[in-house]
């Protein structure tokens, strides 16, 4: 009888578990590929190109004075609907880092093309892991985790980011955390700090409202 019941309960335990483990990742699609709506005539090769990464990638681009990303995901490239897959270009002046962050419905694998970088991400174990990448250089960084680029040297550099999903997602912590109207008072005893100090940063990373 005991067995009867503890099979009863494993039963349930993996009937629950079953719909988290299909909208784990993108959900499949039954075509080679989805085609929007808004898309009239014959499709061609054409709308499986994307040419955005041109201007990041060439060699007599002026360098950016900050940190700037290009994205190709489904937004910027739609056919990557239903694909799993989707790229980011990278471009990182001198001293210039991307901040913390997470990508909550993908993993990311980064390639150094030009340069180099310190790279590092914290486990759900709070173990840090970290890295110096010269060009030519792979590192993965785990889906969900918080992690980081930074260009630590006196030249450019630039990366090309890999992610399992036409839409990873993006968490900016210090924005997320600093500037989006959370509570002072929460964020001083979560930060073990005075709501002046928090008042402060949320000053510098509050983003600006958007112009119509």
């Amino acid at each position: 009888m005991a067995l009867n019941s503890m099979s009863a309960f494993i039963f349930v335990l993996l009937a629950l578990s079953a719909p988290l483990a299909v909208v784990a990742g993108d959900p499949d699609i039954l075509t080679d590929f989805v085609v929007p709506p808004v898309v009239l005539g014959n499709i061609t090769g054409e709308y499986f190109t994307f040419r955005g990464f041109r201007a990041a990638l060439s060699k007599t681009a002026p360098e950016p004075q900050n940190f700037t990303v290009t994205k190709a995901s489904m937004a910027e490239f739609p056919v990557l609907n239903g694909q799993s897959v989707s790229y980011a270009a990278l471009s990182y002046p001198p001293g210039s880092v991307n901040p913390t962050h997470t990508h909550p419905r993908a993993s990311e694998l980064l390639l150094v093309v030009d340069g180099a970088l310190s790279v590092g991400f914290v486990d759900t174990a709070n173990k840090l892991y970290t890295q110096d990448l010269a060009t030519g250089d792979m590192f993965v960084f785990p889906k969900g985790t918080v992690h980081w680029q930074f260009n630590q040297g006196t030249q450019p550099a630039r990366a090309l980011s890999a992610f399992g999903s036409a839409a990873a997602g993006l968490v900016n912590v210090p924005v997320t955390v600093f500037g989006t109207g959370i509570d002072d008072a929460v964020l001083a005893k979560s930060f073990k700090t005075d709501v002046a100090t928090v008042q402060k940063l949320k000053a510098v990373l509050t983003p600006s409202p958007q112009k119509a």
